[in-house]
C-alpha cells in the first residue's frame, strides 16, 4: 500500500533532523510535524543558520534516502524513555516525555531509520526509498519559540516543501513565484492603489484616488444588485454606547478584537463599532412591524473597526478598518429557505462575474460541549437551524463542507473559501444565521394572530470587506482589471504636438459618456509613455498619429491580447461602453 503524503512530509522532517545532527552533532531536537506543503524541524543549533546551509543538508537528505533505511517504531516505558532521552542530552524531547508521562502515558514511543531515533507518536513511511528523490525541497530558515511561548527559549526552524511527485513540486514553485509577482502589497504601491502611513496608525489603509475608483464601482455593484433584489439601504454611526453591545452579546464575546471604550465626562462607556447587526437591529425596532413586511432586507456599506493583533496585520487582507458588503435579512421560518438560497445565489452570480472557478462553501457547526460559553445555550434551536442551513443548501444544489465548533455564537454560518487565477486560497465571505441575538434585544413583529413574535435575521457579506475583497481581486487579476473595474480605462497618446487637439476632443467625448480616460500629452517620447501605461496595466491604449486624425480612427493596443488594431473611433467607443455596461471580464 502506498503511503500517505502526510506520512512522507512526517518522515521527511525526521530525515531533515537526521541530516542537521550529521552536520551538528551537538544539535537539540526540538519537533518536526507535516504541515500544509510541506514539513518542518525545529533545532537549537551552535550557530545560526544561513541560506547556504540549506542546500548541503537537501544533499545530507537525498543521501540518506537513497540509503533505503527502514522506518521501525517501538514502545518504552515513560521512565526509561525519559532516562534514554537525557543520555543522549536532548532536553526539549525530555521535557515532552515527562509532559506525556504527567498527562498519564506509561510507555512513549519513538521511531528509528538509520541511526536516526527520534520521540514521536508515528505516521511513517516503511523505507526512505518510498520519497522520490525530487519531490521535496528546503524551503526557508525562521526564528521559532520554544512551544510558541516568547518566554521560552528562541529555536531555529528548517521549513521543507514536499509532495508525492517533482512535478507537483515544480507547479507548486511556479505557483508561488506567480503569486510573488501579483502580491496585492506590491501590486497595490505600483499601482497606487492604498497606502499605509504610521503617523495614521497599523492597518488603517488609506485608499488613494486609484484605489477608489475600485471601491466605489463595488459598491455601484453591490447596491444595483441589492436593489434588484428588494434590499433596503441604511447608515449607522461609527461609534456607539457599550450597552448596545452588551444587549446583543457581542461585548463578551468580540472583546478581545474591539478597541478600548472611550470614557466621556462620566457618561456611559463608548465604541468604536466592530461590526453593524446590533445597529440594524436598532433601526429595526424604530417602527412597527407586521408579519406582513417581512421579509425586510436592510443593506449597507458600514465602517467597522476591529483592533486585530499587530502581528495578525497584513497588508488589506487583516486590517483594523473596513469597510463591509453588510446586509441583514429579517425573515420568518417559513420564508428563511427562500430568503437563505436567493443570498447563495447572489454569491454565485458574483463569482461568476469575478471569474471565480473554485471556491468551496464550509456550513460552520457549533460545539455542543461549549454551549454557554463560546455558544448561545439553546441546545434545540442550534440543531434546528443547522438542519434549516443544510437543508436550503441542498434544495439550491450547491456542494458544502461541514465542520464543527466554527459557528458563530449566535447560529451557524457557511463560510466561502475561494480560490484564485493561480490557486491561492482566501477566506471571503459569510452567510450567517442569527437566532438568539434578536430574543436578547427584543427585536420583534407582529404574527398573524397579533403577537410578538421573534424574527430570523440572515448575516450576510458576498463581497466580504472592500480591503480583503480588492486584495483578493488584485492578486486575482494580477492588477490587471476588467475594464469596467480599471482605474483608468483609455489612455489617449498622441504621437507628436500636432495631433494632441484630436486626443483633447476624444478625450472630453469618453469623459463625458463615464469612461476614466487620461491623457499623456507628447513631451515624452510615445514608447515610454506606452511602457508607463503597460505598467499601470491599462486596458487600452489609444495611439494617434496623422493617418489616425485624417481618418476619423485610434489605433487600439490591448493590454490582455497586447494586438495593435486600427478601428473607427465611434465603433470602439461603442464596444467599450457596452463592455464597461455589461461588466464583461
Amino acid at each position: 500500500m502506498s503511503p500517505t503524503l502526510d506520512a512522507k512530509r512526517h518522515s521527511l522532517a525526521h530525515i531533515l533532523a537526521q541530516a542537521v545532527l550529521d552536520m551538528f552533532p551537538e544539535a537539540k531536537l526540538g519537533i518536526g510535524p507535516a504541515i500544509d506543503n510541506g514539513f518542518y524541524y525545529d533545532f537549537e543549533l551552535p550557530r545560526p543558520l544561513i541560506p547556504e546551509d540549506l542546500p548541503i543538508l537537501e544533499k545530507k537528505m537525498k543521501h540518506i534516502i537513497k540509503q533505503n533505511q527502514p522506518f521501525t517504531s517501538e514502545m518504552e516505558p515513560a521512565d526509561k524513555a525519559i532516562a534514554f532521552l537525557k543520555e543522549i542530552k536532548q532536553p526539549y524531547k525530555v521535557e515532552l516525555a515527562e509532559g506525556f508521562k504527567a498527562d498519564g502515558s506509561t510507555e512513549l514511543g519513538f521511531h528509528r531509520n538509520g541511526p536516526f531515533v527520534d520521540l514521536c507518536r508515528g505516521g511513517h513511511i516503511e523505507s526512505t526509498n518510498q520519497i522520490q528523490i525530487g519531490s521535496f525541497k528546503l524551503d526557508k530558515i525562521a526564528g521559532a519559540y520554544w512551544k510558541g511561548d516568547e518566554k521560552n527559549p528562541m529555536l531555529q526552524r528548517i521549513y521543507g516543501l514536499a509532495f508525492e511527485k517533482k512535478e507537483e513540486l515544480d507547479s507548486y514553485l511556479e505557483m508561488r513565484r506567480e503569486a510573488e509577482k501579483r502580491d496585492h502589497r506590491k501590486l497595490g504601491k505600483e499601482l497606487e492603489l492604498f497606502a499605509f502611513n504610521e503617523n495614521v496608525g497599523p492597518g488603517l489603509p488609506l485608499w488613494l484616488p486609484n484605489g477608489t475608483v475600485i471601491v466605489e464601482e463595488l459598491e455601484r455593484l453591490a447596491k444595483e444588485t441589492e436593489q434588484a433584489a428588494g434590499y433596503k439601504r441604511v447608515r449607522t454611526p461609527h461609534l456607539t454606547k457599550g450597552k448596545l453591545y452588551e444587549l446583543s452579546g457581542h461585548l463578551a464575546h468580540y472583546i478581545d478584537v474591539m478597541y478600548p471604550a472611550m470614557e466621556l465626562d462620566g457618561e456611559e462607556s463608548y465604541y468604536v463599532k466592530p461590526m453593524n447587526c446590533p445597529h440594524h437591529h436598532m433601526i429595526f425596532k424604530a417602527t412597527p412591524k407586521s408579519y406582513r413586511d417581512l421579509p425586510i432586507r436592510y443593506a449597507e456599506y458600514g465602517t467597522c473597526y476591529r483592533y486585530e493583533g499587530s502581528g495578525a496585520l497584513f497588508g488589506l487582507m487583516r486590517v483594523r478598518s473596513l469597510q463591509m458588503n453588510d446586509a441583514h435579512m429579517y425573515c420568518t421560518e417559513s420564508q428563511f429557505e427562500e430568503e437563505f438560497i436567493a443570498v447563495t445565489q447572489m454569491y454565485l452570480k458574483y463569482f461568476e462575474l469575478f471569474g471565480i472557478e473554485k471556491y468551496v462553501m464550509r456550513l460552520s457547526l457549533h460545539d455542543p460541549k461549549k454551549l454557554g460559553d463560546k455558544y448561545v445555550d439553546e441546545p434545540e434551536l442550534w440543531k434546528k437551524t443547522e438542519d434549516m442551513v443544510r437543508k436550503a443548501m441542498v434544495k439550491a444544489g450547491v456542494n458544502f463542507v461541514e465542520v464543527q465548533d466554527e459557528a458563530a455564537f449566535y447560529g451557524p454560518k457557511i463560510d466561502i473559501e475561494v480560490y484564485s487565477a493561480i490557486g491561492r486560497e482566501f477566506t471571503l465571505a459569510t452567510n450567517q444565521v442569527d437566532f438568539a441575538v434578536p430574543k436578547r434585544m427584543g427585536v420583534t413583529y407582529k404574527d398573524e394572530k397579533g403577537e410578538d413574535a421573534y424574527p430570523l435575521v440572515i448575516h450576510r457579506a458576498p463581497l466580504g470587506t472592500h480591503e480583503r475583497f480588492i486584495g483578493f481581486l488584485i492578486e486575482h487579476f494580477g492588477g490587471a482589471f476588467p475594464t469596467w473595474l480599471a482605474p483608468v480605462q483609455v489612455a489617449l497618446l498622441p504621437v507628436a504636438g500636432p495631433h494632441e487637439e484630436y486626443a483633447r476632443e476624444l478625450e472630453k467625448e469618453l469623459f463625458k459618456k463615464g469612461v476614466r480616460v487620461e491623457l499623456f500629452m507628447s513631451e515624452e517620447s510615445l514608447g515610454k509613455r506606452i511602457r508607463n501605461s503597460e505598467k499601470q496595466k491599462t486596458p487600452y491604449m489609444l495611439v494617434m498619429g496623422d493617418e489616425e486624425v485624417k481618418a476619423g480612427t485610434v489605433t487600439v493596443r490591448d493590454y490582455k491580447t497586447k494586438e495593435q488594431v486600427a478601428k473607427n473611433k465611434e465603433a470602439f467607443i461603442k464596444s467599450l461602453l457596452e463592455e464597461i455596461q455589461e461588466r464583461k471580464l
